[in-house]
């Protein structure tokens, strides 16, 4: 038995934030100390390693779980099936619902018990609950969907990655023009044909790599100081990155019996394009091949990282044609793929 995405919809706010509107932010070095550089050379800097242009921000009335809902409706939708019939709805986020104007973190109850109430679903067998894996969290559901159906304690799952990162960094960080809002949800059944996930890959490093992301004060010295807010040691994880993400998709790729040269797409996590073209160039470098043109789409420069949400609103852009010169056809293989805190890295081989 496989499982398979039978439904799939993203929630990507209206909201746009352009580099530009970065311009008169007084960004900071970690000790407080001033950048010796305008804001333009920050910026211009930026956009060269990640690709980044644009990112959407959540409307101020939004929380993820609103997000995650309207992401959910779509892929219900898309499914075709009756919201009482799912036996499990996970949802994969970081830092619960954080109101606008503020950086605490609600999430009693849980994000996957308000998407349920928001939804109107009245089985109480339908079981909702929280995963916390960092950005590779959708996928990591999608996994736990998976040993869910085969086991036979489930039919049917909604498994959801939404984050409203905007409103947890530190405005004196240039690494806060990273981060963006979204959602993406996916309705996961079992597959009685072909089609489906045909191997996965997961695991956690938990030594020095542990503390790569953290939750860490202000650079501004005259904030508070208990404030936190999300940092990251951006070298350490790109080098994390490369060395063991490509290993991690080929492993699961073995694991599979699919030959590298039928790989039609690659999604990964939209982090930082840079690194994610350098994943990929090692992926390939692992097998001696070159790697294929337009093997991997990209949503970063115009939606940002959105943590949990970016792979799988990738995948709901990619096969709504709305990425530029991009598309699958049935049958197509496909690799999901992602790193983050944790740090926890995992993937899976997947047939459209």
């Amino acid at each position: 038995m496989k499982i398979k995405i039978t439904g799939i919809g993203s929630y990507i706010p209206e909201k746009k934030v352009s580099n530009t509107d970065f311009g008169e932010h007084v960004f900071l070095n970690v000790d407080g100390t001033a950048f010796g550089y305008p804001n333009e050379v920050v910026i211009n800097k930026f956009k060269g390693i990640t690709g980044i242009e644009h990112r959407r921000y959540a409307e101020d009335h939004h929380t993820s779980s609103d997000l995650a809902f309207f992401a959910s409706q779509k892929a219900i939708k898309n499914a075709g099936i009756d919201p009482e019939t799912i036996d499990y709805i996970i949802f994969a986020h970081n830092f619960g619902d954080v109101k606008y104007g503020t950086t605490q973190s609600d999430s009693i109850p849980s994000l996957a018990t308000r998407v349920k109430n928001k939804l109107q679903i009245k089985n109480p067998k339908c079981v909702a609950y929280d995963i916390l894996f960092g950005c590779p969290g959708w996928i990591e559901g999608v996994m736990q969907a998976n040993a869910f159906i085969k086991s036979g304690m489930a039919k049917r799952c909604l498994v959801i990655g939404a984050e409203t990162l905007s409103r947890v960094v530190d405005a004196h960080d240039r690494d806060s023009m990273i981060y963006s809002d979204g959602a993406g949800a996916s309705i996961i059944e079992a597959s009685d044909d072909e089609t489906g996930m045909l191997a996965y890959e997961s695991a956690t490093y938990a030594n020095d790599e542990a503390n790569y992301l953290f939750f860490g004060k202000s650079y501004n010295p005259d904030l508070d100081a208990d404030i936190r807010y999300i940092k990251m040691y951006g070298r350490k994880i790109y080098e994390f990155a490369l060395n063991q993400v490509p290993a991690a998709m080929k492993s699961c790729l073995d694991k599979s019996g699919i030959a590298i040269d039928d790989v039609k797409k690659i999604l990964i996590h939209q982090a930082n394009e840079k690194m994610d073209e350098a994943i990929i160039q090692r992926f390939y470098k692992l097998h001696e091949k070159p790697v294929p043109e337009n093997i991997m789409p990209m949503s970063i420069h115009e939606l940002g990282n959105s943590s949990v949400a970016t792979v799988p609103t990738l995948y709901d852009l990619l096969i709504r044609g709305e990425i530029e010169n991009q598309s699958i056809q049935k049958g197509d293989v496909l690799i999901f793929a992602s790193v983050g805190a944790g740090m926890n890295i995992n993937a899976f081989v997947y047939r459209y």
